[in-house]
């Protein structure tokens, strides 16, 4: 029994590591990126004031009535 605890440990503390390096991996190329991707692919070709006078004929905002 001796030396139990820094045996299992050591497995312990490399295992730990290489589930977080794996998630951490996961997490960005399963969802970050294409996230980042998907946000670039909108804002490309967007245009705010289309969007806006759309809204402003709505009646979405009260500060700005429709034409």
């Amino acid at each position: 029994m001796r030396r139990l605890l820094a045996r299992r440990m050591k497995f312990h503390l490399f295992g730990a590591f290489f589930v977080s390096v794996g998630c951490a991996a996961l997490y960005k190329f399963g969802i970050a990126d294409p996230r980042k991707r998907a946000y670039a692919e909108f804002y490309k070709n967007y245009d705010a004031m289309k969007d806006f006078e759309a809204m402003r004929a709505a009646g979405v905002f009260e500060s700005a009535p429709p034409k």
